[in-house]
């Protein structure tokens, strides 16, 4: 190979004399460059820019694979060019191949490639194979059209040793999980299972009877017919619901990227190097634990059990990251850990930040927003600090432990959490509010229909006109109802705006009160609008029956606005106060 020192063949003043043949490069333009050359034959290999560019390294960077006359000036200049100069470095070590991959220029990779083969092993900057450049710059198309290319060339090693393990995490940052991986599904039955059971049955028939055979084939059948359903399924899942195709090709990333760390850990463990393990395994185990890939954790500290220990060079480990980042399934880890999980949690920061520091500290903003509204994200901030779990695994004597700043966890979660306490005091308010004047409106609505009852009373004994029609029963009880629920919201809500809004308030006081307020304000709104309806078929239906269905739909209109309008946040209330929480174990898979 033909280094970048030995291709300076000018002085850098000359190189204003080849303007126009760069120009032309870029331009794609064969006929200025062939004259150019035609007056100087060195300018087909010298550099030509002070970044020791050649005419190919140029015309191959503008990128414009779709271009016929670019393809074309990439076709006569290769073919003008003797094998040697393809192997001309720039500045930064890339041959003309290197550049294609890095510009995504896959027409010239080809071109290069069928002239050259020997540019797919030269190596540019930081030890990068052409390959290497295509999958860390995000070509995916160049990078399949490499990989098919070094796949059937038994030369070619770039997926052996360093070379394929820095492959593998640059295909993985890229985001290319299909490329090396290719599944076709992530059902529980793939074609590889269904062609085992084909082989299974063949084996079966030659060895038993027919009726064996036949059975196993029925069981492959109704295998086939299975995964069509599934496709079948699918699809019209998409079509009426076009956001379960983002989640399927996620679940499907999710699967490849989970096959490519494997491989991976694979390909560490073939180096049968020590220092292999911590250079090239502990970056992409941080980097899972700081985006939350639990699995990826896992089967990493599984490959290379003693990197559970591991701390960067702020004395960070696993888990303190888990702690600041708000990963909740990578601190679960914990659960399937043995009593070692007691040391691992121990550790301190080079700020005396124990892991309880960091629990206490404001969640990041992409977690916050999990949880809709001010109170709900104090709230979740309120069970991280005080969970039982993160107490349970540091030593009592952290819970007083103060940093360099001579701060103690509660005076930590006092000071971060200041304004999303502010924040969240005037989100309850202002819901409580609204609410409240809800409340008192069909309070007093509820009061005033049990005093003027339909129909009016009969002048002999005062008894309702209406007392003996099953339609006055329903008003009366719904009325009851409606008047009982809608005091009791008003009373909660009420109680809401006179809080004190402590901060251990926000964990379960406030969000109890308010699923009370909302669920006996739904209810009195339903049973008002069944009062309603009632007194409308008792006083103007005249027992028809027809009168009764356009009441009852026009009554539903606020039922269902309220429910599509509120409901969410009280799942939400209702889940976060009262369901399972956020830590636990997650499956019974040992973790050291």
């Amino acid at each position: 190979m033909v280094t970048k020192g030995e291709n300076k063949l000018q002085q850098k003043d000359e190189y204003w004399r080849y303007i126009p043949l760069v120009k032309a490069a870029l331009a794609g333009n064969w006929e200025s460059a062939e004259r150019f050359f035609d007056q100087d034959k060195g300018a087909l290999t010298i550099p030509i820019t002070k970044s020791s560019e050649t005419a190919l390294h140029i015309t191959v960077g503008t990128g414009k694979a779709r271009n016929r006359k670019a393809q074309n000036f990439v076709k006569k200049l290769v073919e003008s060019m003797p094998l040697e100069a393809l192997e001309l470095c720039d500045e930064k070590g890339y041959t003309a191949l290197h550049t294609a991959a890095w510009v995504g220029n896959t027409a010239a990779a080809m071109v290069l490639v069928q002239k050259h083969p020997a540019l797919l092993h030269i190596r540019g900057s930081r030890y990068r194979l052409p390959i290497h450049v295509a999958a860390v710059n995000d070509r995916k198309d160049t990078l399949c059209y490499l990989l098919r290319v070094t796949m059937d060339d038994p030369a070619s090693k770039p997926y052996h040793g360093p070379s394929g393990i820095w492959l593998l995490m640059y295909v993985i940052t890229s985001g290319f999980y299909d490329v090396p991986v290719k599944l076709e599904s992530c059902s529980k039955y793939r074609r590889g299972d269904i062609e085992d059971q084909i082989n299974l049955s063949q084996v079966i028939a030659q060895k038993y009877n027919w009726a064996r055979f036949w059975g196993a084939n029925f069981f492959i059948f109704g295998h086939k017919v299975s995964q069509k359903l599934q496709v079948i399924v699918w699809k019209v899942s998409e079509l009426a619901v076009p956001q379960i195709k983002d989640i399927r090709e996620q679940k499907k990333m999710h699967c490849q990227a989970l096959q490519l760390v494997k491989c991976l850990c694979k390909e560490i463990h073939s180096l049968n190097d020590s220092n292999a393990y911590e250079s090239f395994a502990k970056d992409p185990l941080f980097r899972a634990a700081r985006l939350g890939v639990h699995e990826v954790v896992e089967e990493i500290v599984d490959s290379f059990p003693s990197l559970v220990w591991a701390t960067d060079s702020a004395n960070y480990s696993l888990f303190h990251w888990a702690v600041i980042e708000r990963h909740e399934n990578v601190f679960n880890l914990l659960y399937q850990m043995s009593e070692h999980k007691r040391v691992i949690t121990i550790s301190i920061d080079k700020s005396n930040n124990t892991t309880l520091h960091w629990a206490g500290r404001l969640a990041p903003r992409n977690k916050l927003n999990l949880v809709p509204g001010a109170a709900l994200q104090m709230q979740r901030s309120r069970e991280v600090c005080k969970s039982r779990i993160i107490c349970k695994f540091v030593i009592p004597y952290y819970m007083h432990w103060r940093n360099d700043d001579e701060e103690t966890l509660a005076m930590v979660f006092t000071k971060e959490h200041k304004k999303l306490v502010d924040e969240g005091v005037i989100w309850m308010k202002d819901t409580a509010n609204s609410c409240t004047i809800a409340a008192a409106l069909i309070a007093t609505i509820a009061f005033a229909a049990a005093i003027a009852v339909p129909g009016g009373n009969n002048g002999g004994n005062g008894l309702p006109i209406f007392s003996k029609e099953k339609a006055f029963i329903i008003f009366s009880i719904s009325d009851a109802i409606s008047l009982f629920t809608s005091t009791t919201s008003l009373l909660m809500f009420l109680s809401i705006l006179t809080s004190h809004y402590a901060e251990g308030d926000f964990l379960y006081a406030l969000p109890k009160r308010l699923i009370i307020g909302l669920v006996t304000l739904f209810l009195s709104i339903t049973t008002m609008m069944i009062a309603f309806s009632s007194t409308v078929y008792l006083v103007f239906g005249q027992n028809k029956g027809w009168v009764l269905i356009p009441t009852v739909m026009s009554a539903g209109l606020p039922i269902t606005s309220f429910v599509s309008l509120q409901f969410p946040l009280l799942v939400d209330l209702i889940y976060s106060t009262y369901g399972p929480g956020i830590f636990g174990k997650q499956n019974d898979r040992p973790f050291y």
